[in-house]
């Protein structure tokens, strides 16, 4: 069976698709900056720091893929000078640092797969983005440009790059849900401004199976849009999700844009954003979602916690 590297596979996301990659039966390393072992006979740890260019070329050279998800997470702390750059940096150093180390190494890897996000688009007008839209002149727009094309480099070495330009992940277990979460719990349903702004999700299930389905399909290559296909807006997301725990037992609280500001400063503005992504093109692969609306896919999380 082939061996996968994976990167970010400490997070929300790689965890879950290093679990199913060896129940599939693959062998899997993981690249980390600590020492760390595993018991699991088919999963190993190898170190890497991106920051200083190091990485273990063994296991480089041990994978037939590369399944690539690192990067600082852009909702931990408020978006000073410092903190975009280590957003940007944790991506396209990373990326960097692979491209530099498959050119100087013999290895048998074929493809790359790597995430990205909606970020790369801007303001929703009207028209739902496609993979063939520009990239927004925003922090987020020009990160998401800079990270793909430091993905994109290793097409010149014989790679098959794929990127999945992933919506917000639904789980309990991390990412925004779970922040909403905490006040639903309390009785308390938080709508950011007036809620109308759009949410482009993905249940974290059906993200984990796009990776493994990229795995697979020799056809794929190039962007994807990682979302649902029927985004809904912030209201609906958060009142789906309290009608779920509470039932009618809440009352709906609007967190004034003023305040988003001054709690978050430059990052209320992508809180605040409409974002309406389309999945047409993955779902015409003959890819299916388990969860296409967001009913389903709640309704599966806080039955599963």
């Amino acid at each position: 069976m082939d061996t996968v590297l994976v990167t970010g596979g400490t997070g929300l996301v790689g965890q879950a698709l290093t679990a199913l990659l060896l129940e599939k039966g693959y062998h899997v390393i993981v690249l980390t900056r600590g020492k760390r072992t595993s018991s699991h006979p088919n999963l190993r740890f190898a170190q890497w720091d991106p920051a200083r260019k190091s990485l273990d070329i063994t296991a480089l050279q041990a994978a037939d893929h590369i399944i690539h998800l690192a990067g600082a997470n852009v909702a931990d702390g408020r978006w000073t000078k410092k903190r975009k750059q280590e957003i940007l940096d944790s991506r396209v150093e990373s990326s960097n640092l692979l491209y530099d180390s498959l050119r100087q190494h013999p290895n048998k890897v074929r493809k790359v797969i790597s995430a990205s996000a909606t970020g790369y688009y801007g303001q929703y007008t009207g028209k739902v983005f496609t993979e063939n839209d520009p990239p927004a002149s925003d922090f987020l727009g020009t990160t998401c440009k800079a990270w793909e094309d430091s993905v994109r480099q290793m097409e010149t070495l014989g790679k098959t790059v794929v990127i999945l330009r992933t919506g917000i992940v639904l789980s309990l277990k991390g990412s925004a849900l779970r922040e909403f979460h905490k006040p639903v719990k309390l009785g308390f349903a938080t709508v950011m401004g007036n809620g109308d702004q759009f949410v482009s999700w993905i249940h974290l299930q059906d993200l984990v199976r796009l990776y493994f389905n990229a795995l697979l399909n020799d056809q794929l290559h190039g962007a994807y849009n990682a979302v649902a296909p029927r985004p809904v807006t912030n209201r609906e997301l958060v009142l789906t999700l309290a009608r779920a725990v509470k039932g009618n037992s809440f009352i709906t609280v609007h967190i004034p844009v003023f305040a988003l500001k001054v709690a978050l400063g430059e990052m209320s503005v992508e809180v605040l954003k409409s974002v309406k992504v389309s999945s047409e093109k993955i779902q015409q692969t003959g890819f299916v979602f388990s969860y296409p609306d967001v009913e389903s896919a709640i309704k599966q999380i806080v039955s599963n916690p």
